[in-house]
């Protein structure tokens, strides 16, 4: 087996030297099992997706696992590359701090440990298909989507609590938006919404366990869909959000759709975007489909 470790660039606040360390402990298993492994700096956005591809298409029997070292984003540009090709998979090892939503799907897994990495056992997952682009964890809209969007330009400054600045900004501009979402045939609310989430991991936004019931490998996407909320409303929801309580909260109920689907069609009559693991994606419409069991991850010891 080879392992290739992609290590994010762009995950500003990443302990690179945390890498180093564990793959230094971790070379007499290496030389004891006979394999390989080498390390590539992602040069910009999109160039994780390209390597994992160009890799794959010149080496189509080699056994490779690719190891997306950083947050989400990596995470997400490493899967991308993967979809349709055969003898490969991939890992994650976690630079600590870097905004790492996927991992929290699986709180008994070790993701900073390069020898557990090595012992751990290959699963193959869904992934979820939007337009030509893949998400491995969350696709998210509305509220969501314009709080990443200045959380990711407040990252690129390496300024922190990033997150809580894009909410703040988003209170002012994103709480009634006009997005119309039809998940299996069903419309879901009326002429607007607060946010929606469209899950295949738990939990997005540095922690805010949105779809409590997802399951990584069940042929199915969860949708958490959110009416219009006032400003009290929404500051007192975001923490019960956040924890995950939000689908029995009493006061909130009526408030919020919970669906298991396999299609979602997403539109809006303005200029709109989608944060995919992350990252922005421009547009008025898409078609969002689950590819059942489309890749192989291979989950740490």
């Amino acid at each position: 087996m080879k392992y290739i470790f992609i290590i994010g660039r762009k995950d500003m606040n990443a302990d690179f030297s945390l890498l180093t360390k564990q793959i230094e402990d971790a070379k007499p298993v290496f030389e004891e099992r006979g394999d390989s492994y080498e390390q590539y700096w992602m040069k910009g956005i999109g160039d994780g997706t390209r390597k994992v591809r160009i890799y794959s298409d010149l080496h189509p029997s080699e056994k490779v696992c690719f190891v997306a070292c950083g947050g989400d984003r990596t995470i997400g540009e490493v899967a991308s590359g993967l979809v349709g090709f055969q003898n490969k998979s991939m890992a994650v090892f976690s630079l600590g701090d870097t905004g790492n939503d996927f991992v929290k799907s699986f709180p008994e897994r070790n993701f900073q440990s390069v020898r557990a990495l090595l012992n751990g056992q290959a699963k193959e997952i869904d992934i979820l298909k939007i337009n030509d682009s893949f998400s491995i964890n969350v696709c998210d809209f509305g509220f969501d989507s314009v709080a990443g969007s200045v959380a990711n330009e407040m990252l690129e400054a390496g300024r922190k609590r990033a997150y809580e600045k894009g909410i703040f900004a988003a209170l002012l501009t994103a709480r009634f938006n006009k997005i119309k979402v039809v998940a299996d045939g069903e419309k879901l609310g009326r002429r607007r919404m607060l946010l929606c989430a469209i899950c295949n991991g738990r939990y997005l936004g540095s922690g805010f366990h949105s779809a409590p019931h997802a399951v990584i490998d069940d042929g199915l996407m969860d949708v958490c869909f959110i009416k219009p909320l006032t400003l009290i409303g929404f500051l007192r929801l975001m923490p019960i959000y956040k924890r995950g309580e939000h689908l029995e909260h009493p006061h909130f109920k009526k408030r919020i759709l919970y669906r298991q689907v396999k299609h979602v069609d997403v539109s809006s009559k303005a200029m709109m975007e989608l944060c995919i693991d992350g990252e922005m994606l421009p547009g008025t419409k898409f078609s969002i489909d689950i590819l059942p069991k489309a890749i192989s991850l291979v989950l740490p010891e």
